[in-house]
């Protein structure tokens, strides 16, 4: 049975580090959350609102707001690291060198690191030595923010190479809103998290352009294709790819309006270049930096992601839209139980 008054360090306080900080702080948990900007972190301790990621939402006045990393991480035995995947390392570096004992990471973002091609858990480890990190885990799944926030019925996955920091994750978070399950998959975990954002960009693109409800679905079921071809050759089990980790939040992401990838690929769809869309989205659109890293893990691999690349052309290449989907839609015939087989064979690989 866990203490209720043990304490959790959420560190970022975007709108998912602010979502699951008053998941914690409903279930009785001591709950700092750490930022560098001194403003969000006086509003959250003076106003209990963090009006510029979750507007509206009064969060419980149990959660303190610290821009002091070492106030935060004092006492805490579980640290939920929620910052984009580009900051990853740096924090992870900081955790290092202001924790005095090993905590557990639960990160929460969705992104694999272009170049070294590492998943986040991959990254956290080679940053974090075994005397600071006692284990890693991943919490992924359909998810907004905004949805938690307002304690509407969510239900996640968590997964670790140890299944009793699994299982420790799952009772800190679970209560009668916020619904979470433990998956052994912790590569397929990650990467379906991580993959869809790629695909909810293009289904974004797919809306911007006017192509309907028959493309958007034609992009998600062949995007779950693609992720589950490349995961599965990673070493994931496919069946996670069946589940909230993977079809689930690819739905959720593609379909949303609440999703950043989505409205990002919508913008493109209608014409705006990349830049400019980055600029007015003012915050991480995490599929960006995830298409490159897609593109070059299926070259890596050997493995067939056509969408991923006519996205990764759009983006890098300053391919048209337009011409990407036409490009898709003119490729070569092919049997659409063949990825099926694939699929099976590289799992009997």
């Amino acid at each position: 049975m866990l203490q209720m008054t043990e304490k959790i360090a959420v560190l970022g306080a975007g709108s998912w580090g602010t979502a699951l900080a008053l998941v914690l702080a409903d279930n009785d948990l001591d709950v700092a959350m750490w930022a560098k900007n001194e403003d969000r972190m006086a509003e959250l301790n003076t106003h209990h609102t963090n009006s510029r990621y979750l507007p509206n939402i009064l969060l419980p006045e149990t959660i303190r707001g610290t821009t002091s990393l070492d106030e935060a991480l004092e006492g805490a035995e579980t640290v939920v690291l929620a910052v984009p995947t580009k900051a990853i390392r740096e924090v992870a570096q900081q955790i290092v060198e202001t924790a005095k004992a090993p905590v557990t990471i639960v990160h929460v973002s969705k992104g694999i690191e272009p170049d070294s091609l590492l998943r986040i858990s991959e990254m956290i480890e080679q940053e974090m030595p075994a005397s600071v990190l006692k284990n890693v885990v991943v919490l992924s799944g359909p998810s907004h923010a905004e949805e938690v926030s307002l304690r509407h019925p969510t239900t996640v996955a968590v997964s670790s190479r140890s299944l009793e920091a699994s299982q420790k994750i799952q009772d800190l978070f679970m209560n009668q809103h916020f619904r979470v399950y433990t998956n052994p998959d912790l590569i397929g975990v990650e990467i379906g998290g991580a993959l869809k954002n790629i695909i909810a960009l293009a289904a974004g693109i797919s809306d911007g352009l006017g192509y309907g409800d028959n493309a958007k679905a034609a992009l998600i079921t062949r995007g779950l294709a693609e992720i589950a071809r490349l995961g599965t050759k990673m070493g994931a089990n496919p069946l996670t790819f069946s589940g909230l980790a993977g079809i689930g939040d690819l739905i959720v992401t593609c379909t949303s309006v609440h999703s950043r990838n989505w409205r990002a690929g919508h913008m493109l769809g209608q014409g705006k270049k990349l830049d400019e869309v980055l600029e007015s989205m003012g915050m991480v659109v995490e599929g960006v930096r995830t298409t490159k890293a897609g593109y070059q893990l299926s070259e890596k691999y050997d493995v067939q992601m056509p969408i991923t690349h006519a996205l990764y052309h759009i983006l890098f290449q300053a391919q048209e839209p337009k011409k990407a989907v036409d490009d898709l839609m003119a490729r070569v015939k092919k049997h659409e139980l063949e990825d099926l087989i694939d699929i099976l064979d590289t799992k009997q690989d």
